[in-house]
């Protein structure tokens, strides 16, 4: 199956995890693919296949060499984004795009104005939804990516070593990693597939925290509530507008950290506002979360104590953990450069499972796909261009195996 149909038949499963659950997987329908991958796993002859019961597929193709080689893994999650809908996706191809305006429906439409990254796709073909839905390019696309690559290795014959693959629920909310199991991913390092551009090989991504803000108000009849109401939404409001104006999302980039407000619900007697922090910097993350105490501390002692913080972590900075070894991100670029195609490291304006993984010891940086961020009105992750060029063999050692034919 080629990888274009591979992700198109993979979108078709709607996966989206959910941010209130507790369960693992945080929804039933992301074992329906789970389920549909092992089948696929199995078919395609890997050695061994395992579905767990939290949702994690593991999938292992033994060496077929006495030669010394790395032991490599590859992973890629199941579940997509829970902002916009992720079912009934209608995808469609564009075959070698003219640069012109992409009309996705009566409504929706993407150019290269306001997506820019379309200007790198021309003579390119894409797959689009129809603007009402995501794609699920992320991660779907590194699904068939993954599983094209292998399917390509089993049936060539080549020498490869030990290889290890891993399909996860739930990395949108967080939790991707949380019950992956080291042992059963006996690996000498690894690589999530969960980039954008094909040319990509990172290794640096956010220190994140999630914090929630409450406010306890005080109501009383608006009619006799001189001196002795406390309207907590105002409260809220006080506190967002003590946070610095400029370090939101739209005014930042690159290593630049910034706090996100994404949910926020008020009422007289009680509100609660939810940020998300993010920072490349572990000293300026830290002094983000110090912050949001003091503009809490400082409010307590003007109104009582009425404002309460409580922040979680939810993912650290790959690169401090990685100690400066460098070999797996040198050898995937080494094999980008072997497809001509020249790889650029930068940091990741987000986190994904590898930088979970890398803190717990498997060092796992992460290569592209091809998927764009370049939905309409606010969607994300709507286009996808392939090819998309997984890389060679590199010094012996099948990292992807690549035929321009195929993809």
């Amino acid at each position: 199956m080629a990888v274009e149909k591979r992700l198109m038949h993979y979108a078709s499963f709607d996966t989206q995890s959910s941010e209130e659950s507790t369960s693992a997987p945080s929804t039933e329908k992301q074992l329906v693919l789970a389920r549909e991958l092992k089948k696929e796993c199995e078919s395609l002859g890997f050695d061994s296949v395992e579905l767990t019961d939290t949702g994690i597929v593991y999938a292992y193709l033994n060496a077929n060499t006495d030669k010394k080689m790395d032991r490599i893994g590859f992973i890629a999650h199941m579940d997509t984004a829970s902002e916009i809908t992720g079912a009934n996706v209608k995808c469609r191809v564009i075959s070698k795009y003219d640069g012109n305006t992409i009309q996705l429906n009566e409504e929706y439409s993407m150019c290269k104005e306001e997506f820019p990254a379309l200007a790198n796709c021309i003579g390119d073909d894409l797959i689009v939804t129809d603007g009402t839905t995501l794609l699920g390019a992320d991660d779907k696309a590194g699904i068939a990516i993954i599983l094209e690559a292998m399917e390509q290795l089993i049936q060539s014959k080549k020498e490869h070593g030990f290889i290890a693959i891993a399909f996860t629920p739930d990395e949108e909310v967080g939790r991707g990693v949380e019950n992956f199991e080291l042992d059963k991913f006996p690996v000498d390092y690894a690589f999530t597939i969960d980039g954008d551009r094909i040319d990509s090989v990172d290794y640096e991504t956010f220190n994140a925290a999630q914090a929630v803000v409450t406010f306890d108000g005080t109501s009383i009849h608006p009619g006799d509530a001189k001196d002795r109401m406390v309207n907590a939404s105002l409260l809220a409001m006080e506190y967002a507008s003590s946070l610095p104006k400029k370090q939101t999302p739209s005014h930042t980039q690159g290593r630049q950290g910034f706090y996100h407000l994404v949910g926020m619900e008020g009422i007289c007697e009680d509100a609660k506002l939810t940020y998300i922090l993010r920072n490349h910097s572990k000293q300026s993350f830290s002094a983000q979360k110090q912050k949001m105490e003091a503009i809490a501390n400082k409010m307590n002692e003007k109104y009582g104590n009425r404002v309460h913080v409580s922040i979680r972590d939810q993912y650290e900075n790959m690169r401090q953990y990685m100690h400066g070894d460098m070999q797996s991100v040198n050898k995937a670029k080494y094999a980008l450069r072997q497809c001509d195609v020249t790889p650029i490291s930068t940091p990741i304006r987000g986190g994904t499972d590898g930088a979970m993984l890398t803190a717990r010891g498997l060092i796992c940086p992460n290569l592209g796909t091809g998927s764009f961020a370049t939905g309409a009105s606010g969607m994300q992750e709507t286009a996808w261009i392939f090819p998309a060029p997984p890389a060679p063999e590199i010094d012996n050692r099948p990292l992807f195996p690549y035929n321009k034919n195929n993809f």
